[in-house]
């Protein structure tokens, strides 16, 4: 199992980002998948989950209404679209299969995302 995390930078109050996670190890298109973050001295926390063909997603509700998770499983990747970000967004966001916690035990490398002016 291999999940790499990209898409993560430094924006402003307000603005947006597109998370990607290219999965690739397993059978992309049967597993849900979700997104999590982990702030500086915080535990990981999940954050949205896709079920499998993208039927139902959940969001947490720290992001509902701003974050939207999509999917596209003839490239094996997992989308988080980030509006309207916040300072309390700033973390290190991670990719993993399953559809309201984790179920992988294996995470990628994550990716950073700083929210600030």
């Amino acid at each position: 199992v291999q999940l790499v995390e990209s898409g993560g930078g430094l924006v402003q109050p307000g603005g947006s980002l597109r998370l990607s996670c290219a999965a690739s190890g397993f059978t992309f298109s049967v597993f849900a998948m979700s997104w999590h973050r982990q702030a500086r001295g915080e535990e990981r926390e999940w954050i949205a989950g896709i079920s499998t063909s993208g039927t139902n997603t959940k969001y947490a509700d720290a992001v509902k209404g701003r974050f939207s998770i999509t999917r596209d499983d003839a490239q094996n990747m997992v989308y988080l679209q980030m509006n309207n970000l916040k300072p309390d967004d700033t973390a290190v966001y991670y990719c993993n299969t399953g559809y309201s916690q984790a179920l992988g035990r294996a995470w990628g490398q994550g990716t950073q995302v700083v929210v600030s002016t």
